[in-house]
């Protein structure tokens, strides 16, 4: 894979002003072994160059976006009952899911301790009715759907990220280092990406200067000038999700492969039909008592109809 920018000089300056990175193609070892079985089998992956936002995307960006196109995001639209048979008609209303800090300590395997369903939250109402993105203007927008996430990029003409070159762009260079900077957390006790510090999730105590998310570009950007991969909040990818990973990579983009990875992406324990995409990076939500996930490896299931309050996106273009 060539490591020369192959765009024009003044699409590269485009992309430049525009807040990209150009991340050179390669061959990498993707995922790992040691920590969460999803995040396994460790194996060798390639991906050709592509440009990416140095940041995800924020709230002043996708606010541009709503304002050109007049787009209603999932969580301010009713779902479609035919969609949810059997669903209560209550729950059927505009909303997202919003994290709610208990009181005290709480059963950390049933994640309904922390989360709730909220009427009326949104990229705007980030915690409900009568919250608002005030004074959040260069903050990552959340409480976006994997369709809204595409309809940005679409619009921006750009595209979302592989799972690969997700992972790949994370590592910043580092090849099968630990994290996006290398391998401690915290260097010399140094916070490099906004999680979670404290017993999860009832003692948040903001060494890293923040509660909920921060300012893109607050920390340390990765060896090839990307900020916040890791932290701040999760970022949507294309990839359909699956409990492990295939040795041998992408299979490409036969419609056939398609349907089979959509069909494995359902949770086993829901009985609703709905299909889960990756997500990447972990938020401000992750924390060393609960989830580890603060790593280039590490990945999540997320339903593409469901939005929350610590995840986000950021888009790339590929070369043509």
């Amino acid at each position: 894979m060539s490591a020369q920018k192959p765009l024009p000089s003044t699409a590269e300056a485009r992309a430049q002003r525009i807040g990209m990175e150009w991340i050179p193609g390669g061959t990498f070892t993707m995922g790992s072994d040691r920590h969460y079985r999803e995040e396994g089998p460790r194996h060798v992956e390639t991906v050709d160059g592509f440009w990416v936002d140095r940041w995800p995307v924020t709230n002043t960006m996708f606010r541009r976006f709503i304002t050109e196109t007049g787009y209603a995001t999932q969580a301010e639209r009713a779902p479609d009952p035919a969609q949810y048979p059997g669903a209560d008609p209550k729950l059927l209303v505009p909303a997202s899911v919003v994290f709610v800090q208990p009181a005290a300590r709480v059963d950390l395997q049933n994640h309904f301790n922390w989360w709730a369903y909220v009427p009326g939250a949104d990229w705007l109402h980030p915690k409900g009715p009568g919250s608002s993105i005030a004074g959040l203007d260069d903050h990552p927008v959340v409480h976006v759907g994997f369709e809204d996430a595409e309809a940005y990029a679409r619009w921006a003409g750009k595209e979302l990220p592989t799972e690969a070159e997700w992972e790949f762009a994370a590592r910043g260079g580092l090849d099968g280092a630990e994290y996006a900077w290398g391998d401690q957390l915290e260097p010399s006790g140094k916070p490099m990406a906004n999680t979670w510090q404290g017993e999860f999730p009832i003692e948040n105590l903001r060494t890293d200067g923040y509660e909920g998310t921060s300012p893109v570009g607050s920390f340390p950007p990765n060896g090839w000038g990307l900020y916040d991969m890791i932290g701040n909040v999760w970022e949507w990818t294309t990839d359909w999700y699956a409990p492990r990973h295939e040795a041998s990579g992408h299979a490409g983009s036969c419609c056939s492969v398609d349907e089979r990875a959509r069909a494995l992406s359902y949770d086993p324990c829901i009985p609703l039909p709905i299909p889960r995409k990756v997500m990447k990076g972990g938020s401000f939500l992750c924390a060393p008592n609960y989830c580890r996930r603060f790593r280039p490896a590490a990945r999540m299931p997320q339903a593409i109809d469901t939005s929350t309050c610590h995840l986000g996106f950021r888009c790339i273009v590929r070369q043509p």
